[in-house]
């Protein structure tokens, strides 16, 4: 029985694992998005992130891909109820549909529920701060809050500052505040949220769930010359990671995996499950198995030598 963590102080209870819906009707088409839902949430998963800009950037598409699959997947499988699904606005969606004034929002809220198929997202965040002052973006969730389009509202991609200042602004408007925070943060990455995300998050009680859990897939270990750069479409933004430093983490990644006759993947992904102040970690699959891998990771206890090994080698 997988242990469910409480996100903040929201009544959203999950299995500490959040499946990234990024591929969704981009890299995998709707027959393998099915496969891939339906092995995570078989292996004890029950939170899925996408985003209304999610797939804008691949030719042909125009935003939206992701949320029309997950909407068409959970009108298939009648399992709403059992999930908790996280969306997100603010990215250029084009023809000026961006950003985080109160009208959009609430406006892009409305296209996210119909694309989705559902009354109520679990959680909606702002995907990326902008000018727009925290008071009038609290006050459009305020509104979705008491019309039930959403349940809770939360952050992408907030500094210390944003973040604490939106909080302020949430307290003297009586507006509600970020409850999830979703930043940044890896074996590799881990300057950002170490750096008082961490601490304020703590001390705030707010949850947090963070993306490029695998660093953009180096830290599954595909990665590890120029010449792998090529095994995916996603490869391009991996280079940076070939460092001394990745080397050495990768070479403890693989030492820790095979202690426990598993796959370094599902050992990047234990060590986020472990850290303090981190709620769960988000990544995604292309395929069944890599569904299958994600899940094992929720069930990998990792030892104090396991843990003090990778961060050692992760230290910058």
């Amino acid at each position: 029985m997988i242990a469910k963590r409480r996100l903040g102080r929201t009544d959203l209870m999950i299995a500490p694992m959040v499946l990234g819906g990024n591929v969704l009707g981009w890299t995998i088409d709707a027959k393998a998005s099915f496969d891939v839902l339906d092995r995570f949430v078989a292996g004890g998963g029950d939170a899925i992130d996408t985003a209304d800009v999610y797939s804008r950037w691949a030719p042909g598409h125009v935003g939206g891909e992701s949320e029309r699959v997950l909407g068409d997947w959970m009108r298939a499988r009648g399992n709403r109820a059992k999930l908790t699904i996280i969306t997100k606005v603010g990215s250029d969606m084009g023809d000026g549909e961006k950003g985080l004034k109160g009208a959009y929002v609430e406006r892009a809220c409305e296209a996210s529920l119909k694309r989705l198929g559902v009354e109520t997202i679990d959680l909606y965040l702002s995907h990326r701060p902008d000018d727009t002052p925290h008071e009038e973006t609290l006050a459009a969730y305020a509104k979705l809050k008491a019309q039930g389009k959403i349940r809770w509202c939360g952050a992408s991609n907030f500094s210390v500052g944003q973040l604490r200042a939106a909080e302020g602004a949430a307290a003297r408007a009586h507006r509600p505040r970020y409850e999830v925070l979703q930043p940044e943060y890896n074996l590799y990455d881990r300057a950002g949220f170490e750096a008082g995300l961490r601490e304020l998050c703590v001390s705030q009680e707010i949850g947090v769930i963070v993306y490029f859990a695998l660093a953009k897939g180096f830290l599954s270990g595909k990665y590890r010359s120029e010449a792998d750069l090529s095994k995916s479409v996603r490869g391009g933004g991996v280079g940076a990671y070939l460092t001394p430093r990745g080397m050495r983490i990768l070479a403890a990644l693989d030492q820790v995996a095979e202690r426990h006759g598993t796959k370094p993947a599902e050992v990047a992904l234990a060590w986020l499950m472990q850290a303090t102040g981190v709620t769960a970690p988000i990544a995604s699959a292309t395929n069944a198995a890599q569904a299958d891998s994600l899940t094992h990771a929720l069930r990998l206890p990792l030892s104090a030598s396991d843990v003090a090994d990778l961060d050692a080698a992760s230290r910058a």
